[in-house]
């Protein structure tokens, strides 16, 4: 599909209770790490990204990744995977985009704001978060 089909639009990844002092990143193309952080306390982590929309929506973009026809998504990488070797991790997030809300995307296209997708950075035995985890909140910001 041509860019010219293509609407450019900000997205971001909150990540709420991440693993305090564990490094986390944007992954880019397919093995790119993009703007480490770590959380030293347990505050939540931002991750600001763009996207190109086509009608479907289809999802195209540096950070998005692809798995059948359909599935857009991206992934976060934490501990060794994010470029802390120190780390006992080595793990990776992922966190489906594609159904994100027609609704917030129009209004990101009209430059209304970031469509912002919040997840939990810590999983139910208390360690990082890894494998599809599920978005816990949508909004335009």
């Amino acid at each position: 599909m041509a860019k010219a089909d293509q609407t450019e639009i900000p997205m971001r990844i909150k990540i709420e209770n991440p693993a305090p002092g564990v490094l986390y990143s944007l992954q880019t193309g397919d093995t790119g790490v993009l703007d480490p952080k770590r959380s030293e306390r347990g505050e939540a982590l931002r991750f600001d990204f763009l996207v190109r929309i086509a009608s479907g929506p289809k999802f195209f973009g540096d950070q998005v990744r692809r798995e059948g026809p359909t599935r857009r998504f991206v992934y976060i990488r934490i501990g060794q995977s994010a470029g802390d070797h120190a780390c006992e991790w080595s793990r990776r997030m992922k966190i489906d985009i594609r159904d994100t809300p027609q609704d917030l995307l129009d209004r990101a296209m009209a430059g209304e704001g970031v469509v912002e997708l919040t997840v939990d950075g810590t999983g139910k035995d208390g360690t990082p978060a890894c494998a599809t985890v599920k978005v816990t909140g949508r909004r335009i910001v």
